[in-house]
């Protein structure tokens, strides 16, 4: 007799896990601890009550977001069909009504036989039963703790530090240059790219710093402090005009080739191994509204037409450090039997949420038929989503949205040819993509 299936957390990737393991004929458990304990941020006990936005991203064609609802939609995604169900104008976006749409996927789990919703914590994860833990960004103290256990306490975060990512060919290089500190790197080769500014560019930058406005946390917690490591650039600017260069933009060791001469400040961006073609703003984690980030950090030097595939951020957001922990197929290494999905396995975002939980939901009912697991193609934005948190750098590891630079890079002569034609580039890659989903459900058939 297999083992039975139980998933913690009725969020986003909860839900959808248990209505794809149901949809495979087998029977599961979905524990969701509201009401009979709250969270800072959820209002009702409805299940995928979305907290932050009501935006599920683009529906233009050939965008990234649009390219990883299109797989969920060819997957048979509960929430991506209640969230067309619930749809309301909202542009290029597809944006929903958030009590209907909540309500919509707590009557489809409720009236699905196969599906056993108990309203309670769950604080141990025993060896008799498979486990999908989806817990989401607020995961209870006690199971946190059982989390730290299972995975080492080094392993688990709290607080979520994420520095801005641009796409590399926004990088104006006739400005930026190649270098490392005192010429020093791990393979002889320059690992960072380098933005330099003089005197007066510091000033000003560091005056629209100051200036810009902040993000209003949709989430109230007392006592809130920033970690020393990961303040945030315009705090750490509030601390002396000079603190920027002593600190994330520090120039000491890295003088311009092209002058010979130290700049005044330097922004160093470090090109992401997994994420091919985008560029990490070292160091810029920040509070400011996107569009005041998007405004600000043109002001530097070489990222004044720069493209933002992910804006910076801090807040509580409890996430393991997936790489070091994950397989591809969203399992625990060290016991295949747990499986986490949503944000604390590092994704960031509704429909990458959603795609966790589906993933997770189809794997754990292949391994309780007794079936090995088979992973997504890396080809397609599902695979590839799942290669970033199971293969990104253990280190530097940042949870992510889905950006074509998750994606698999087109050949280099392709890319030569449609060099100037980003939206023909884009619009291959999902013709791909596509093509491999296609080819690994016919193999699963």
């Amino acid at each position: 007799m297999s083992k039975t299936i139980h998933i913690i957390g009725g969020g986003l990737a909860g839900s959808e896990a248990a209505w794809q393991i149901a949809r495979r004929g087998l029977p599961c458990v979905l524990h969701e601890m509201r009401p009979l304990r709250p969270t800072p941020a959820h209002q009702t006990d409805r299940l995928a009550e979305l907290v932050c936005s009501n935006s599920l991203k683009s529906e233009s064609d050939s965008t990234a977001p649009w390219l990883l609802k299109e797989e969920l939609r060819r997957l048979d995604s509960l929430l991506i069909a209640c969230g067309q169900k619930a749809r309301v104008p909202g542009g290029h976006a597809l944006t929903v009504d958030r009590d209907g749409f909540a309500a919509a996927v707590t009557e489809a789990i409720a009236n699905e036989p196969l599906i056993e919703l108990r309203r309670e914590e769950v604080t141990a994860l025993t060896e008799d039963a498979i486990w999908i833990v989806a817990s989401g960004p607020l995961t209870s103290g006690p199971l946190a703790e059982e989390v730290a256990r299972l995975t080492g306490s080094t392993r688990l975060y709290f607080y979520d530090s994420i520095s801005p990512i641009v796409d590399a060919d926004s990088v104006d290089t006739s400005i930026a240059y190649w270098a490392s500190r005192y010429g020093k790197s791990t393979d002889g080769t320059d690992d960072y790219l380098n933005c330099p500014l003089d005197k007066a560019q510091y000033e000003h930058f560091v005056d629209e710093l100051l200036k810009a406005d902040s993000v209003t946390a949709h989430i109230a917690e007392d006592n809130t402090r920033y970690f020393e490591a990961c303040l945030p650039i315009e705090e750490i600017a509030r601390r002396g005009r000079d603190t920027l260069r002593f600190g994330p933009m520090k120039p000491m060791g890295l003088d311009d080739p092209r002058t010979g001469r130290r700049p005044w400040a330097v922004v160093q961006l470090r090109q992401e191994n997994v994420r091919a073609e985008s560029f990490n703003l070292v160091g810029f984690q920040n509070h400011m509204k996107f569009g005041e980030q998007a405004r600000v950090l043109r002001l530097i030097p070489g990222l004044q037409n720069a493209e933002f595939l992910r804006f910076g951020q801090i807040h509580r957001n409890t996430y393991i450090n997936a790489p070091a922990l994950l397989t591809p197929t969203l399992q625990l290494r060290e016991r295949p039997e747990i499986f986490f999905a949503g944000q604390i396995s590092g994704v960031e975002g509704y429909v990458e949420s959603i795609a966790t939980g589906l993933m997770a939901g189809m794997y754990a009912a292949a391994l309780a038929r007794g079936e090995t697991p088979r992973a997504l193609p890396r080809e397609t934005a599902l695979g590839s989503l799942c290669h970033y948190v199971s293969a990104a750098e253990t280190k530097n590891y940042q949870p992510a949205n889905i950006t074509f630079d998750l994606l698999p890079s087109l050949d280099e002569a392709t890319r030569q040819r449609l060099r100037k034609d980003k939206k023909a580039r884009h619009a291959l890659v999902c013709q791909q993509a596509l093509m491999a989903l296609e080819t690994y459900r016919h193999a699963a058939v």
